[in-house]
């Protein structure tokens, strides 16, 4: 072989891999605006790279030394997030940006959007020792204020949050409201935009999502492919399996289905298609495991947090009372996805490609600081500095990893990327914080509890339903942790006050539901993403994703009407009961839906497995029984049909 035909062997691996690299990143941009951002080269390049580091730095730095007051940090935090936004982000998505540049535009927006804050910032004694006496001026600068954080919102985040924002506001206005009240409750009090959202995002969320960067520098979302290949990649359309239990152990940590969808499935889609599965069908598996992975324990991404302090319970109650929802949501997937190869009668990977758990085992030590951060939090420490603490142990573990060790470029390179993906949450949480203001100002929760009780008319049922809906419209296009304060803020209150749920089992049915939009029609950025990689039908993407993810919208019904699948109220026994009962009713309904156990199903037998299935995951013996002799007698049916097949044949 000559030199020229050995260089061009070795190089094919490397333009393969850039080639990917190039497709994600334009998938990216299409489905994830965070990543549509500006070019910057040589010198402007590095000085907005090490602002950006240095932001990160600043928010370590405030959350454990600072002693300033909410009214100064919450206003200081989201006018440099509004900086940072004119900076990285242009106005249009796509389209031929000139390198190192930024419009005049977006000067003065930036100048005018941030000075708004910064005046509050400087002024805040005055500003608290008047309370509603502003002036003219202040109610302009509230305005500007407002506005730009509105543009912010829709080059960075999208359009669904902003359209229900506005419509709340409009809402303000008609209830009699004068400009300068709105004005002075949505810009001047920690109400509104500088309200508890965004002291959430400027504490808790702001250091997570910089652990969140950290821990991703050290190559945990290879390991957790890899453990997962060697699970159960050799399996009946492995591939597929892979997919759901390494997104489902990346998303808990991400944060972002679109963006866990387009990492993740980079790897697995491709394969799935290899392997047989239906290219819809593979793009609709990745966008259903990465949207699952924000409800799996003990991260949640970043929401577990969240939700203890909303809720106030201890962190350690949240994660009791989500493992079994979690387990069963991925159950119901892989179950699918099982069932789905034995029925196409697909191979798995060749145990010889797999990697090795001798390879694997001393790669252990790269969830130490997951394992940390979790055992800091319930011990009792503060989340803040335990999430600083534990991003610390990630550059500590990251030295022992020779293929990803943390040099300083790649110390800054984490810091970089972490203040980047907190741009986005936080003009998300500005955003909701109108939202939550408006519903404190004018007593619209009041009134969304009337109408909604009033509506279901003591119905628990019905009124589930009616929240199911309003979660799934508000939590459109909307990140993780300000999807969850949406939901926390305007829905949770529905079922808590109105209807005389549980505190916790009301804030699990809600995020989930704010969750699934990421999958849901019109809106399903997560399945869009996923289509977009398996090269198949955005739409049909969507639907087999929502059918994937059955039991998301199974499951908080049923934690809602009976909470002991959250272990409240119950006992050993129950817990033991409700486990096995839940599982096998979840098997059950995927038996069902893709219509195959032994063999195919008759439209009798797959109706008779999805109610047996059912009423096997409420709890309760009498429905337990009753599913079981369903299930059962499918069983018997598919048995005896497989007889006489093999008879016949």
């Amino acid at each position: 072989m000559s030199d020229l035909e050995k260089k061009s062997v070795d190089t094919a691996p490397e333009v393969e891999e850039q080639n990917v690299q190039a497709d994600v990143d334009e998938i990216m941009k299409k489905y994830d605006r965070e990543s549509n951002v500006r070019i910057w080269e040589g010198v402007p390049k590095q000085i907005v790279h090490y602002t950006l580091a240095a932001f990160s730095l600043f928010l370590m730095w405030m959350n454990l030394f600072a002693n300033w007051s909410e009214t100064v940090r919450r206003p200081l935090f989201l006018g440099i997030v509004i900086l940072f936004v004119f900076i990285v982000f242009p106005m249009r998505k796509g389209g031929v940006q000139k390198v190192n540049s930024i419009p005049i535009y977006d000067i003065i927006l930036a100048v005018a959007g941030a000075g708004s804050y910064f005046y509050f910032v400087i002024n805040e004694q005055d500003l608290m020792m008047r309370a509603t006496r502003i002036t003219q001026l202040e109610i302009v600068l509230g305005v500007i204020g407002a506005l730009v954080l509105f543009e912010c919102c829709r080059r960075v985040v999208g359009l669904p949050i902003l359209c229900v924002a506005t419509c709340f506001i409009i809402y303000a206005f008609s209830t009699g409201k004068t400009l300068k009240r709105v004005v002075y409750d949505l810009f001047y009090t920690t109400t509104g935009i500088i309200g508890t959202p965004i002291g959430v995002c400027s504490t808790y969320i702001a250091l997570f999502i910089i652990f969140g960067a950290f821990l991703e520098a050290t190559g945990i979302s290879n390991f957790f492919i890899s453990c997962a290949n060697a699970v159960c990649g050799f399996a009946s359309g492995g591939p597929a399996k892979v997919a759901v239990i390494s997104s489902a152990l990346c998303g808990m940590v991400s944060g972002s289905s679109v963006g866990n969808t387009v990492t993740t499935g980079s790897v697995t889609i491709p394969m799935m298609k290899r392997t047989g599965y239906p290219p819809e069908f593979a793009g609709a598996v990745e966008a259903a495991s990465s949207t699952g992975g924000q409800i799996m324990p003990p991260i949640m991404g970043a929401a577990a947090f969240l939700m203890a302090e909303m809720v106030g319970v201890p962190y350690s109650d949240i994660i009791v009372r989500a493992i079994l929802p979690a387990i069963l949501y991925f159950a119901g997937i892989f179950l699918q996805v099982h069932l789905r190869a034995k029925r196409l009668g697909l191979k798995g990977i060749p145990r010889e490609e797999l990697p090795k758990w001798k390879n694997l085992w001393p790669k252990l030590y790269l969830l130490i600081p997951l394992v940390a951060l979790v055992a800091m939090i319930m011990s009792g420490r503060t989340m803040a500095r335990s999430a600083i603490i534990a991003t610390g142990l990630c550059i500590v573990v990251s030295l022992f990893n020779k293929e990803q060790r943390m040099t300083i470029n790649g110390f800054f390179n984490a810091l970089e990327a972490g203040a980047r993906n907190c741009l986005s949450i936080g003009i998300a949480c500005g955003v909701a914080g109108i939202i939550a203001g408006v519903v404190t100002m004018t007593g619209l929760g009041q009134v969304f509890i009337s109408a909604i009780v009033g509506v279901a008319n003591g119905q628990l049922i019905i009124a589930l339903f009616l929240t199911m809906i309003t979660c799934i419209i508000l939590g459109m296009g909307v990140p993780t942790t300000a999807n969850y304060i949406i939901m926390a803020t305007t829905c949770a209150p529905i079922l808590v006050t109105g209807m005389g749920m549980d505190a916790i089992a009301a804030n699990m049915f809600v995020f989930y539901f704010g969750i699934v939009a990421d999958i849901t029609p019109p809106v399903a950025l997560a399945a869009y993403a996923g289509s977009a990689i398996a090269k198949a039908n955005p739409m049909k993407t969507a639907f087999q994703a929502t059918r994937l993810a059955i039991a998301a919208f199974l499951i908080p019904y049923i934690f809602a009407l009976n909470p002991a699948m959250l272990f409240i109220d119950t006992t050993v026994i129950e817990v033991i009961q409700v486990i096995i009962t839940s599982s096998i009713g979840m098997a059950g309904v995927a038996a069902g839906i893709e219509g195959y156990l032994m063999g195919n199903m008759n439209p009798f037998e797959r109706v008779m497995s999805i109610v047996g299935g059912l009423m096997m995951l409420y709890p309760g013996t009498v429905t337990d029984l009753i599913g079981a002799a369903l299930i059962v007698l499918v069983g018997v049916f598919q048995i005896m049909r497989h007889k006489r097949e093999g008879a016949a044949a």
